[in-house]
């Protein structure tokens, strides 16, 4: 995958890659072998010797977009302590008929299904995500939403919870009526649009977009107007 890997920024000290949908982050025993990591790790071949690369966060195989990366572990660290604003894109099932809200649920891993999250407004751990509503459409919703805690499926899981299931998405996804078009997206239609944070080096804001892909855009387009959405 390194030939292919899309480099959205990059300096001495770190870079941002747009992560497609389908691409496991790291190696596991399912994915040995084409994930983020390796294709990273290609990349760095020529980097100075106390260089390696290191993720700062990460992203669902099914999710795209945007992923931050450390050169080095002081810099990991910086990051890891620094004020995050992750801005992501979801095409949800349901008409959301609020402009903007809070979803405050605590979550917690499925006893029953360890690769599942279960959402409560009582047990687990805090875990917060507002929204803003892009567009309205039938019974599809655009959402921008951005976490402000970093659970695992958290923003999948916060809003299947309030009936608002991802497109596409194979773990929270609701009974709804067939519609060939959507039965055909074959990921959840989850993107990590757009993320910011304070350099940990120049203490300069950087902010960095990854663009919404074909895939991603072809099944909005198929719904809303993309020029007055401004993607």
């Amino acid at each position: 995958m390194a030939s292919d890997l899309s480099v959205l920024f990059e300096d001495d000290d770190l870079l941002a890659v747009d992560k497609p949908a389908g691409v496991v982050v790291h190696p596991t025993y399912r994915n040995p072998a084409g994930t983020l990591m390796d294709a990273l790790r290609e990349y760095a071949r020529e980097w100075p010797v106390d260089h390696r690369p290191s993720l700062a966060g990460r992203l669902d195989k099914l999710t795209s977009g945007a992923v931050i990366v450390a050169k080095t572990a002081a810099i990991h660290a910086a990051l890891q302590r620094g004020l995050w604003e992750k801005d992501y894109l979801a095409l949800v099932h349901g008409c959301v008929t609020v402009e903007r809200g809070e979803i405050d649920l605590r979550l917690r891993v499925d006893e029953s299904d360890r690769r599942r999250v279960l959402a409560s407004a009582t047990v687990g751990k805090p875990s917060l995500t507002r929204f803003e509503r892009i567009a309205c459409g039938g019974e599809l919703s655009l959402l921008r939403c951005r976490p402000l805690t970093g659970r695992r499926h958290q923003i999948r899981v916060h809003l299947a919870s309030c009936g608002w299931p991802i497109v596409g998405d194979p773990s929270y996804r609701t009974p709804w009526k067939n519609d060939p078009q959507l039965r055909g997206f074959s990921r959840q239609a989850l993107h990590a649009w757009r993320v910011a944070f304070d350099h940990p080096v120049t203490r300069l804001r950087i902010a960095i977009e990854a663009p919404v892909p074909a895939d991603l855009r072809d099944l909005l387009a198929s719904a809303f107007d993309l020029e007055s959405l401004g993607l």
